[in-house]
């Protein structure tokens, strides 16, 4: 049986019948205007984790989980710009050690390359997440104009987390699908997330 590695969030693991195999890619997909990171926070308290950094300054993401009310790591940040974003990526993926995280977050820029390069990247990565048992996360926005690569980004994924965020009444509510799971069971039903002081199930009633 695969070993499982757990995502430190107590909720996931235990609907993920203890987490996630070791040598997944997962592709979390979410609104720009969602709480999704803290997530990945909550990850980084897990195991070693290389967190790369995209969109905001790896000073911006060291303060961000500084300030953060989630249980968090000590997590290798880089920033990665868009000139050459995969070169600088492969870079820095070659160093991972055993059974440590990779968070890209986004990977939007990295959706935006050449196709074929952007699969041989990909595929590159779940080699060496198979080889040192780690796991990695990718993190992208759900948007109208979505880079080119999104639907190879979830096929080439082992799971897609898609993390639904919306207004209802006085409420936010953000709820968690895991529509594809290779290699193990996907879930049936949504999970209602709390994303607050820590990432946790909402156990309120929905009232018709």
């Amino acid at each position: 049986m695969t070993k499982r590695l757990p995502t430190g969030i107590t909720v996931l693991d235990r609907q993920l019948d203890g987490g996630i195999p070791a040598g997944s890619i997962v592709f979390l997909g979410a609104d720009p205007a969602s709480q999704s990171e803290l997530i990945l926070y909550e990850l980084t308290a897990a195991r070693g984790t290389l967190y790369l950094t995209t969109a905001r300054s790896d000073q911006a993401v060291r303060d961000a989980l500084d300030r953060s009310s989630v249980r968090t790591g000590n997590p290798t940040v880089r920033g990665v710009d868009g000139d050459g974003p995969v070169d600088q990526a492969h870079r820095l993926i070659r160093g991972l050690p055993e059974e440590a995280n990779l968070i890209i977050d986004i990977v939007d820029v990295l959706e935006r390359v050449e196709p074929a390069r952007y699969q041989n990247f990909l595929n590159e990565v779940q080699t060496h997440m198979i080889n040192t048992g780690g796991l990695t996360v990718l993190h992208g926005l759900k948007s109208a104009n979505l880079p080119r690569n999104r639907g190879l980004t979830k096929h080439m994924s082992d799971i897609v987390f898609d993390l639904d965020t919306s207004v209802s009444g006085s409420e936010i509510e953000n709820r968690l699908a895991i529509p594809k799971f290779r290699g193990g069971r996907a879930l049936d039903e949504t999970i209602k997330l709390r994303l607050t002081e820590e990432v946790d199930v909402d156990t309120s009633r929905d009232i018709a």
